[in-house]
């Protein structure tokens, strides 16, 4: 069984990671999660318009029949591999940043937090 966790950030680029998630699961038993962590010292969902962002979510975890959780969190990685472990997730799908140099220890430590329990997945930009 799969269980697959799509990471995402802003609101109208993280379809592209959803329908990718949804791709991924295919037919297979299991349940699609589409996860947002928001660190407090920034703004939710990288929008003013709170309401719309979450509205749109909420839409696209209907439209693919996925599970949506939306944190406010100041460990964000720590959140993350909590969220893999509590849904039993199998495989992780994050979406490269244009500026993924300046993330690639965050990517690199939350794939090692969870070598052992799933896979994750960058899918290019």
């Amino acid at each position: 069984m799969k269980n697959v966790m799509v990471c995402v950030t802003q609101q109208r680029t993280c379809e592209r990671l959803i329908k990718y998630g949804h791709g991924f699961l295919g037919g297979d038993e299991g349940e699609l999660f589409i996860i947002h962590v928001a660190h407090y010292q920034f703004k939710f969902l990288g929008n003013h318009q709170e309401g719309e962002a979450l509205e749109y979510l909420y839409e696209k975890a209907l439209e693919y029949g996925a599970n949506l959780t939306v944190v406010r969190s100041n460990h964000v990685l720590d959140t993350l591999v909590d969220l893999v472990d509590k849904n039993s997730i199998s495989h992780v799908i994050l979406g490269e940043s244009g500026e993924m140099k300046a993330e690639d220890n965050l990517v690199d430590s939350f794939r090692e937090a969870i070598r052992e329990k799933a896979e994750l997945i960058v899918v290019p930009a």
